[in-house]
């Protein structure tokens, strides 16, 4: 079975990941096969380089071929990313065109980016069930 996780709930990447998640899938006993993650609010924290979390986390997905995304809103409101937000305009209304956002000083092979970019890039190994914490 293949599965992505959605990191919304406070915390649930620094714990969750960090403490269960993660430790599984570096000894490969996890059980299921991780397509993406994406993730919301603080818990693009851990993403940073420099931390160990997120360091560790980027070594496995490399490894595994998991999709690392953050939430681009998330992550330009957190210093994570310059730009725009890819979907939305200034005004709140949405875009037919996407925005340039990049992300900045994260880990090795994270992307940013909202729902249609998740779709888009989990479109080619899609998983079966989707998890959020």
């Amino acid at each position: 079975m293949k599965v992505a996780y959605v990191f919304a709930m406070s915390r649930s990447a620094s714990y969750k990941l960090a403490q269960m998640i993660l430790p599984q899938l570096e000894a490969d006993t996890h059980g299921v096969d991780v397509v993406g993650m994406f993730f919301f609010d603080d818990n693009t924290f851990v993403l940073r380089e420099g931390d160990p979390i997120g360091e560790r986390l980027a070594k496995v997905a490399k490894e595994k071929g998991i999709l690392l995304m953050m939430c681009d809103m998330c992550a330009l409101e957190r210093n994570l990313a310059e730009g725009e937000p890819r979907w939305c305009a200034s005004d709140g209304t949405g875009r037919t065109e996407p925005g340039e956002c990049n992300v900045v000083n994260v880990v090795d092979g994270v992307t940013v980016g909202c729902f249609p970019d998740l779709y888009r890039a989990l479109a080619g190994n899609p998983p079966d069930q989707v998890i959020t914490l």
